[in-house]
Formats: structure tokens, sequence, C-alpha cells
């Protein structure tokens, strides 16, 4: 089953440690890493570190390739800043894991966990069984969220649409301020001429 990992580290270096170790060893008789990305959130904003994407058999797959890339790209952009700041300040009085991923996307997740000067691995994997991933990320201090590659893929979509749609308002907004400007200054100048 096609998988999206979300592990958000509570210490940077550990997150870097991980990267480097799954990297070495991406496939495994339960499962195989696929595509994964090193983000780091620092002054509000989210940045790659590093990554990697497998060869061979996974490497041209056009339906599970880019998926890691799109949801970093959303993560980082205005919607991902929004939903952090809606997300992160409920995320801190909700003291049942389970309960704070229940009915969120994995977007809402990410973001919601992960505050300034933290480390997160973004997979794609191809997993028979979770717990062989689990096992090799358990062994940091880490919060370990899955979802679905397909749902995450169709989210992803969503929210590249929701952000289209979101700046075709604003340029629009913006567009009517403007003329709204050039208005007043053309009736304070005919003002100006009839005084």
């Amino acid at each position: 089953m096609l998988n999206v990992i979300a592990a958000v580290f509570k210490n940077e270096s550990e997150g870097y440690q991980a990267n480097t170790t799954l990297k070495g060893t991406p496939l495994s008789a339960n499962s195989a890493i696929i595509e994964m990305a090193l983000v780091k959130h620092e002054n509000n904003s989210y940045k790659v570190c590093d990554g990697f994407k497998s060869e061979g058999a996974y490497g041209d797959d056009t339906a599970a390739g880019g998926i890691v890339g799109s949801l970093v790209g959303v993560i980082g952009g205005p919607l991902g800043v929004i939903l952090g700041g809606a997300t992160g300040a409920m995320a801190g009085n909700i003291k049942d894991a389970a309960e704070a991923v229940s009915g969120q996307s994995l977007i809402e997740c990410v973001v919601g966990k992960m505050y300034d000067d933290t480390v997160s691995l973004v997979i794609l994997a191809d997993e028979e069984d979770e717990a062989d991933l689990n096992s090799k990320l358990n062994e940091y201090d880490v919060e370990v969220l899955r979802f679905d590659a397909a749902a995450v893929a169709a989210e992803v979509e969503e929210a590249a649409e929701l952000e289209k749609e979101m700046s075709r308002q604003a340029r629009a907004k913006l567009r009517e301020e403007r003329k709204e400007e050039h208005k007043k200054k053309a009736e304070e100048k005919i003002a100006q001429l009839n005084a």
C-alpha cells in the first residue's frame, strides 16, 4: 500500500540522523521508500534540507512521483502558513495525539506540529507492513503520522486549486482597491479644478 508518512522530530539532529539512515537502507522486506524530503521549519518558513528519490521500479511512476514535492510546496505555501496559524494554537491544548490527528488532513497535522526550528521527514513509501518503518523511526523522539497516498494526492490537488482561487481573489481585490484609489484621486482633482 502506498502511504505518505510525516515523521516530526522533537530533536533536529535526530531528524538528520534518521534521514541519513533511511536513505542508506530505503528497501526492506516489507517496505520501500519511493521518495523522501527532510523539511525544516525556520523563521516562519519551510525549506527542504535534503531529498531522496528511489531509482528503478518507482522512479518513473507518474502516479506516485511528485507527491512529496507537491505536499512540501503546499505546506510551505500560503495555505500552509494559514493552517499553521490556525492549527498550531489548537495543537498545544490537545493532549491525546490520536485525538489530534483524527479528522485532520495531513497538511493540517504536519503544519500544526512543526513549530519553529523543528524538522520533519515526509516520506512516500510502499508498505506491506507499517511496523517496518515504524520500528526504524521509533528509535527517535518522533511523532509519526501516516496517510493513504491517494488521499494525500487528492488533498494536495485540492490545496493547489484553493491556493489558485485565493490568489485570484487577492488580485481581484487589489485591482478593485487600485480602481477605487484612482477614482478618489480623480474626484479630488476635479474638486480642486472646480474650486
